[in-house]
């Protein structure tokens, strides 16, 4: 089955031109000629088998089935954030709380990488004290995996990216 065939079923399964009905009979005559061409070419019975069913493709639903785990950390490293919070202007404990919630509603909601903003600390003596907080919390965090810095584009020393870890729920 070449990607025009493809297509052609495509088009004849979301066709609505003559209403669920006639769909409907239309897909079982359909699905009964691809069988008796199938018979006609060659008695393999998975062939025949699946002509005459649905297939559900379940590696598309979870992209990194079957793959080595440094293909999904490459894949999370390049792609965009799930999920940014931004510090500034917190106390240490409003930041701490903050960052519970926010790890707590983006592991329900099945982000797999945040963005944290806690600033560099320029107005600060000794450093950034969020940037610290920020720190403590991810080592203490279940849901949290590997973290860094962000590069320079996207906002340096004052940006940490984490990759939350698959946690089955």
């Amino acid at each position: 089955m070449d990607f025009g065939d493809i297509l052609d079923e495509w088009d004849r399964r979301t066709a609505h031109s003559q209403g669920k009905k006639g769909n409907q009979r239309k897909q079982k005559t359909e699905k009964k000629e691809k069988i008796e061409k199938i018979e006609k070419k060659e008695k393999n019975p998975l062939e025949i088998w699946l002509a005459g069913h649905e297939v559900y493709d379940k590696d598309a639903d979870n992209p990194d089935e079957g793959r080595p785990p440094w293909e999904r950390r490459r894949r999370l490293l390049r792609k965009k954030p799930d999920a940014v919070i931004d510090l500034h202007g917190l106390t240490q404990d409003e930041a701490w709380t903050a960052l519970e919630n926010f790890f707590e509603e983006s592991n329900r909601q099945g982000c797999e990488k945040l963005h944290i903003i806690h600033g560099k600390g320029n107005h600060c003596i000794g450093g950034s004290v969020l940037k610290q907080v920020v720190r403590k919390y991810i080592e203490r965090c279940p849901f949290a995996g590997e973290s860094g810095q962000e590069n320079a584009g996207g906002g340096g020393a004052g940006v940490t990216w984490v990759l939350l870890k698959k946690l089955y729920r």
